[in-house]
């Protein structure tokens, strides 16, 4: 059985168990996807470790998408491992800025950073977190960095003052304006002989 085959078979086994909670599920790339109900994210993350096809017990990564141009513009992915059965599947959520998902924390319990790092950066939020707060940012962070409509400076710029003896936030300050750059590279692209490159070509010559 190739591999395209035992993913389909383990995409249609997850859906035949759970045909209420499961919205589809696609290969690609030789990578099984499978899109489930948000509601219903903690049942499933649940039956893909404990069935006996799946045993899917090790949960590698909880990250966030943002698709400002969707209604729901969230998802939440999830990437499991079955040691087992040497596969691994994707596991998609949407949701919007206001609907909270259920959190895997009790399933498992390495999920807990994973989903305070979706907040920080997105802005997702979890319910049922044990702790969700910051992560990476500074817990007085303004808005949340990695959301597409996030300005490119930020909102604050944070430096230390020797006079005040602590850490200030300020407003940023760009000591010019963007610049537009072609990126065209002189080595490869250019038109115009850069000095001292005739020499190149007079080399050839002799």
């Amino acid at each position: 059985m190739s591999s395209d085959e035992a993913l389909k078979d383990l995409g249609e086994h997850i859906t035949s168990k759970n045909k209420d909670d499961v919205i589809d599920f696609k290969i690609a790339f030789n990578e099984l996807t499978v899109t489930v109900r948000c509601e219903q994210i903690v049942n499933i993350i649940g039956f893909l470790r404990d069935d006996p096809s799946c045993k899917f017990v090790q949960l590698m990564d909880v990250c966030g998408v943002d698709y400002p141009d969707r209604e729901e513009r969230f998802e939440v992915v999830y990437h499991l491992l079955s040691m087992h059965h040497n596969q691994r599947v994707r596991v998609k959520v949407s949701t919007d800025e206001e609907t909270t998902v259920p959190s895997v924390v009790g399933v498992f319990p390495s999920a807990n950073w994973y989903e305070r790092e979706a907040w920080d950066m997105y802005g997702i939020m979890f319910a049922g977190h044990p702790d969700l707060r910051r992560l990476l940012s500074d817990y007085g962070f303004q808005g949340h960095p990695l959301r597409k409509d996030f300005p490119l400076t930020g909102y604050v710029e944070v430096r230390y003052s020797e006079e005040e003896k602590r850490v200030i936030y300020e407003p940023v300050k760009l000591a010019q304006e963007f610049r537009s750059f072609d990126f065209m590279s002189p080595w490869e692209g250019a038109k115009y002989i850069l000095p001292g490159d005739e020499k190149a070509d007079e080399g050839k010559e002799g």
